[in-house]
């Protein structure tokens, strides 16, 4: 575990130096080169990763055909399916579907370019980064002049998705467009206690849903990722959304949003399966300040982006959580980590979070300048060379806790009044910034 940890960080560090000079990290199959060289060309590449979504992969093709078809007709589209090796019908589900025999009826009453489907196994690092890679390729292969991306676990995805996500590339000029989505106040706990707001503090962009999972790419962006390093390193496994977000933000691009409505899909309760996505993602993040220090340096605030789409009443899934389990995660893993926390927290942080670990249930309260200066500590800390798998271990279990607390100050609140705690606990990050700037 403490090797494969020590390869991420390493490949974190190379990736984020210079431009890659590595090989293709993944070959299409025969079956799938011969279909692009005969399709050729196009102006639409909407790929959607997928590793064993049978149940819901169906809906999701048929929805971005039918959005393809309704609002982009004059362009000629291709929908990617980059399997990663799944063992149920996936592929073969993606394969037999098409909705074009059903327009002149359905939706439009002119002739339309059907969306030609290719169909491929990706070979490669496990991880979505392998998927991702695959589809910028045969986008660039083929010219495309917008991309598309969206997760196969999905299930509210509707076809004005397609519209959301490509219109602003190709009617507006927008390099990157990521989605804004109405979820359960549970639902994404690592981006609303952690990615969002400290994206939001350091980059000055709000950008609410930074590792989303759907997004649209320029040409331009697209050709510039496949330049970069990323490809064939760990964090092509759950770095990558994060990557993509704070590159394009960074580096020159038109960032906007867009929403989505309702985002329904697989959710996972915090508490049971999320730690080691936490690492890699939060491990992520705190690289990407290495390489961006002087950039973040200079802002002081944060504005909004563009937004297209229509803000609609929604009422997304229930997310279930286990409070109990989220609050024993915490203690145990402070009482396990307490000697190591007393050195890498400044002492008033230290203090702060021992009190909240010798709460009971009915008192738990995590607050939120707390939990600010508890990221601001471990950033600092992996900045000034800690050792980077025992940080981030130990900052697990205290995300466990601040998420608990969250919880319970949101337990009798609608998922709209919560999302109004969120934006609270982001000026917070933004307020405590010189804290973070001081002690860099």
């Amino acid at each position: 575990m403490k090797e494969r940890f020590k390869r991420f960080v390493q490949s974190l560090r190379n990736i984020f130096s210079k431009p890659s000079k590595k090989e293709d990290i993944f070959e299409l199959d025969d079956e799938a080169k011969e279909k692009v060289k005969d399709i050729g060309e196009a102006d639409i590449l909407v790929g959607i990763p997928s590793y064993n979504n049978e149940r819901t992969i169906a809906q999701v093709v048929k929805a971005v055909e039918y959005g393809l078809a309704k609002y982009f007709p004059r362009f000629k589209s291709v929908l990617l399916n980059s399997d990663g090796g799944s063992t149920d019908r996936t592929r073969e589900i993606v394969g037999e579907i098409s909705i074009y025999s059903q327009l002149d009826t359905i939706l439009i009453e002119h002739p339309v370019h059907p969306a030609c489907q290719v169909v491929t196994a990706y070979h490669g690092l496990p991880g979505k980064g392998s998927a991702l890679q695959a589809i910028l390729k045969v986008a660039h292969a083929l010219g495309a002049k917008a991309c598309m991306l969206v997760d196969a676990d999905l299930r509210s995805i509707t076809p004005e998705w397609v519209e959301y996500l490509l219109g602003p590339i190709l009617i507006k000029g927008y390099d990157y467009v990521t989605p804004i989505y109405s979820r359960h106040k549970y639902d994404g706990t690592i981006t609303n206690m952690i990615v969002y707001p400290l994206t939001r503090a350091l980059y000055g962009k709000r950008v609410r849903q930074p590792i989303g999972g759907d997004f649209g790419l320029s040409r331009r962006l697209t050709e510039h990722y496949l330049k970069r390093g990323i490809w064939g390193t760990d964090v092509a496994r759950y770095g990558i959304d994060i990557w993509m977000t704070t590159v394009a933000i960074n580096e020159g691009f038109k960032v906007c949003q867009s929403y989505l409505g309702a985002k329904i899909h697989d959710p996972k309760d915090p508490a049971k399966s999320l730690e080691p996505m936490f690492k890699q993602v939060v491990g992520t993040v705190f690289e990407l300040m290495e390489r961006y220090e002087a950039r973040w340096k200079t802002i002081d605030r944060s504005l909004p982006t563009a937004i297209y789409g229509f803000r609609s009443e929604v009422f997304p899934e229930p997310v279930n959580v286990s409070l109990e389990s989220l609050i024993e995660k915490f203690k145990d893993g402070f009482k396990r980590h307490k000697d190591y926390l007393s050195k890498v927290l400044m002492s008033e942080t230290f203090e702060g979070i021992a009190k909240v670990a010798s709460l009971e249930i009915n008192q738990f309260n995590f607050p939120i300048d707390l939990w600010v200066k508890t990221i601001y500590d471990f950033a600092i800390s992996y900045h000034k060379g800690e050792e980077r798998e025992r940080l981030l271990e130990a900052l697990a279990p205290i995300y466990f806790g601040r998420t608990a607390s969250f919880i319970i100050e949101t337990k009798d609140v609608p998922t709209y009044d919560a999302e109004c705690l969120i934006e609270r606990q982001c000026e917070r990050f933004e307020a405590l910034k010189p804290y973070l700037l001081e002690r860099w």
